[in-house]
């Protein structure tokens, strides 16, 4: 019997898996962590408005569903393509096939200030720790005596204007106004400030130009303070630097301004392209390697004159390929090339706010926001975590109020 190691149980390694269940192979599933994260809802959990556990499933879970599959928790270090074993922390696994989808990791760019300082969400415990200093930064600031510096810790700098930074900017305003306001009544939580800084001229660069307006003066209207042709270039424990010299008197930085390709690319010995990540074939393979099978913000894929995006649509139909092309070797067939297709993107503001574009509609407002829930609702693996996530945003809607409002771990300052 054949073995398919696939490694990452993000969103491409996990519709390869479903692909390649019950098919007469050996899949091997690897990954640092033991369980799928749904990260387009991570900064919920960051703003107080979902539990950690509720965009989060098992791998062991989904595994025991699907024919064939094991699942091994370990840290991948390397790939030894001429012995055809992936090296890691605890042992070395063959393979026949193998699917590499590690994803992606914040990029920095080089900022060595900003990345020790700044906060990202691309692991569950990030979220948790990204509110537990939001919520503490309150608590401070009830027993600040400095004026400056209260406002100073009640001052959120956001980096980043696509559809991470505009989500959790509206989330983290609408938590501060509307749940922190009546929390901390003897605060002038009014005073708190959202900052979205973008290096370009607009927001959401994908959306067609009327709905990045409209997201504009949704935000700004919301009270968040959008600066845009602004770039940080510096940041410490209470300030943020502007790339004019700007100083922004701020105990929070977010980052979502860039990522990059897994460190694991970078020990595959492939010359890597934009952003670290490993240029493919049509079939999704690297060069020289027919067996080894890239996908996700890993693999740098060009369609149409242009490499595809890091997002998640991209890294499910690579997934759903690599899984079927796999299946039709073993049977001596071949499939055409992969090719993308996009079904559009979409983003949400706030409460009953959202913008998205797909099947050549666009739609913002309500609809939008409509769709937003739908779809993300079906595509959270596991029905209690449906169950759960629906009964928040309802509870939400109908009383702005977050449960979630827990200090877990008590933040140095």
């Amino acid at each position: 019997m054949k073995r398919v190691v696939i490694i990452g149980m993000g969103f491409g390694g996990i519709r390869a898996a479903r692909v390649l269940a019950g098919k007469g192979l050996d899949v091997v599933l690897v990954d640092r962590n033991n369980y799928h994260l749904f990260q387009p809802l991570l900064y919920q959990v960051g703003t107080a408005g979902l539990e950690q556990e509720s965009i989060a499933y098992p791998v062991r879970a989904m595994a025991r569903q699907w024919p064939g599959t094991r699942f091994h928790l370990a840290e991948v270090t390397g790939i030894d393509f001429e012995a055809r074993e992936v090296v890691t922390d605890s042992r070395r696994i063959p393979y026949d096939y193998l699917v590499i989808g590690a994803g992606s990791v914040t990029n920095y760019f080089g900022l060595e200030s900003v990345e020790r300082q700044a906060f990202d969400l691309k692991e569950l415990i990030d979220g948790e720790r990204l509110r537990n200093h939001i919520l503490t930064a309150f608590e401070r600031a009830m027993v600040e005596p400095d004026p400056a510096r209260r406002r100073a810790l009640m001052t959120f700098v956001i980096v980043g204007g696509g559809p991470t930074g505009v989500e959790f900017a509206g989330a983290l305003m609408e938590l501060v106004r509307y749940v922190l306001a009546k929390d901390y009544p003897d605060l002038s939580v009014q005073a708190a400030r959202v900052v979205l800084v973008e290096a370009f001229d607009r927001l959401l660069a994908a959306m067609p130009p009327e709905l990045q307006v409209y997201t504009l003066e949704k935000l700004r209207s919301m009270g968040v303070e959008v600066l845009f042709n602004a770039r940080v270039v510096d940041a410490g424990p209470e300030q943020v630097a502007l790339h004019d010299g700007a100083i922004i008197p701020a105990h929070t930085l977010f980052w979502s301004a860039g990522v990059k390709a897994a460190p694991l690319a970078g020990t595959l010995g492939v010359t890597p392209k934009a952003g670290g990540r490993i240029p493919v074939e049509p079939d999704l393979t690297i060069a020289g390697h027919p067996e080894v099978f890239v996908i996700g913000d890993m693999a740098y894929f060009e369609q149409d004159g242009a490499a595809l995006p890091m997002v998640a649509p991209v890294a499910m139909q690579m997934g759903t390929y690599a899984g079927e092309a796999i299946v039709a070797r073993e049977k001596g067939e071949t499939l055409p090339q992969f090719r993308y297709r996009d079904r559009g993107s979409m983003a949400t503001i706030g409460r009953s706010a959202a913008v998205a574009c797909a099947f050549g509609m666009k739609f913002r407002g309500y609809a939008a926001w409509l769709v937003w829930l739908l779809l993300h609702l079906y595509y959270l693996i596991g029905f209690r975590n449906r169950i759960v996530v629906m009964l928040n945003w309802i509870w939400y809607y109908w009383f702005h109020e977050r449960q979630v409002r827990l200090i877990t771990e008590r933040v140095e300052e």
